[in-house]
């Protein structure tokens, strides 16, 4: 929550035109990228992971069932791994040399690499030095905020997801609600 809480205090400055603030202390483009890189690189690494799966012969010969649902069945073993649980749809061949090693990079990468962004976030800030709230500082303590807040986290969750869940799960549930319906 506090890498949003950043990215909403960066996108905040830059509608008001003022240099964000957040706890007293600057962000800048270093703490930007920094944030961005633990955001981004748990989908980056799920979503590359799934489209190598999913565009390799040795990945297609994991998921029990074709279209829509077989996607599914890739895209939750890659999510899990990248949230570092590891588990499985029960149609999905994941006890292949294939499958174990992608799942374990996963699950290695999407470990470590956020743990170093944010240790290197927290260093960044912590090296800045504190500046004294002005009258165009924007507040973090008021509903105004916490509603932008949950903004950000929708929208850009949403963008980084979205895209991967309409062309399975949601495919998926259309598929067969027109499969009824006929």
């Amino acid at each position: 929550m506090l890498v949003f809480a950043i990215i909403a205090v960066f996108i905040a400055g830059l509608m008001i035109g003022r240099t964000p603030e957040y706890l007293g202390k600057k962000i800048g483009p270093k703490e930007m990228k920094l944030a961005g890189i633990y955001f981004l690189i748990t989908s980056a690494m799920m979503l590359l992971l799934t489209a190598v799966a999913v565009s390799t012969k040795q990945g297609q010969a994991g998921p029990l069932n074709s279209g829509a649902h077989g996607y599914t069945e890739i895209l939750y073993a890659f999510s899990s791994a990248a949230g570092n649980n590891g588990s499985a749809f029960g149609g999905l061949t994941a006890n292949t040399s294939f499958y174990d090693t992608a799942m374990g990079v996963s699950m290695l990468i999407c470990r470590f690499v956020p743990i170093v962004a944010i240790m290197a976030l927290a260093g960044a800030l912590a090296g800045k030095m504190k500046v004294p709230a002005s009258a165009g500082t924007l507040p973090t303590d008021s509903p105004l905020f916490a509603g932008f807040l949950v903004g950000v986290v929708i929208i850009v969750a949403g963008l980084t997801f979205f895209p991967a869940l309409a062309l399975g799960p949601i495919a998926e549930h259309f598929l067969v609600h027109a499969h009824i319906l006929s």
